[in-house]
């Protein structure tokens, strides 16, 4: 029961994060191009460029800030770290609360640039990295579904809030909501107790060369944080990963690429707004979730 009410409460945080991370994406392509093209304009190609330089940005720096977030966890504790893109996703949500003007906008699109960083991958990264130490090893899959399913339903939730809500207070609620998922997660979410059975998991999979080594106590945290170098290894070192993870890639590319594009293409042929756009999103992302059920 201790452990449920444990992982009830990263539920209850992932959540309310992805909440107000889907809450604001229908009306991201109105606000865009309203503040980028201007002059009642539909379509501008600046906005197209601008959201593929973010995706690209987002993206490269994911790659060298994943395993180093997921490193330090180690050492510090998954709740520790998932506070800092816990509340670095606020800052662009602020922003545009406070304003939506050109000069609000660009600032949102800076902060949203560098914060995605650390924050899109990271909340989902500690999450699943919580699971599997409080969860054995037989049981993650079933554990890992239910988050998938959280996540699935969070969209749906923001999607349908976001067809209620108008413009401004959309960006307010979103603001306001993850001020509230980082507070619930400070206070009530508690450190996992790992496994002690999973013997394997204490191995340093990015030094393969050295069984049961252990690093000096005294060594400081940056000398533990995998070098690109030590990432390209552990590719090297085993294909199953290797797959697993180029799988991940083309998938995610195909998938946030196709989904932002479409968009403003929807809005510049057929004159989508927000509306229309969260309607969209409603649809797709409930079908997505009673799949998560269903299986």
């Amino acid at each position: 029961m201790e452990e449920l009410g444990r992982l009830s409460h990263l539920y209850v945080t992932v959540f309310l994060s992805y909440f107000s991370l889907y809450l604001v994406n229908p009306a991201i392509p109105d606000v865009t191009v309203q503040a980028v093209c201007g002059g009642g304009k539909e379509e501008c190609s600046l906005a197209i460029y601008l959201t593929g330089f973010t995706q690209a940005i987002t993206g490269l720096g994911a790659v060298v800030m994943m395993p180093m977030i997921g490193n330090l966890s180690d050492v510090y504790g998954r709740k520790n770290l998932m506070t800092i893109p816990m509340t670095l996703a606020i800052i662009p949500l602020v922003i545009m609360a406070w304003n939506r003007t050109t000069n609000f906008y660009y600032a949102y699109y800076a902060s949203k640039t560098l914060t995605d960083i650390v924050a899109d991958g990271g909340i989902l990264c500690l999450s699943l990295g919580y699971l599997a130490d409080c969860v054995a090893e037989g049981k993650r899959v079933a554990v890992f579904s239910v988050l998938s399913g959280v996540i699935c339903g969070a969209n749906v939730c923001g999607s349908l809030a976001a067809r209620l809500l108008s413009t401004p207070h959309i960006f307010q609620v979103a603001a306001v909501v993850s001020i509230v998922a980082a507070i619930y997660m400070r206070v009530f979410l508690k450190d996992p107790v790992r496994e002690k059975n999973d013997m394997l998991l204490e191995q340093p999979i990015l030094n393969p060369g050295t069984e049961n080594s252990k690093l000096p106590e005294n060594i400081s945290f940056i000398h533990q944080i995998p070098s690109p170098k030590d990432v390209f290894i552990l590719f090297r070192s085993s294909n199953k990963f290797a797959l697993a993870a180029s799988v991940s890639f083309f998938t995610s590319l195909a998938e946030a690429g196709g989904a932002a594009f479409l968009m403003y293409f929807l809005k510049a042929r057929f004159h989508f707004n927000k509306d229309q756009f969260a309607v969209v999103l409603l649809i797709t992302n409930l079908g997505a979730t009673l799949t998560n059920v269903s299986s």
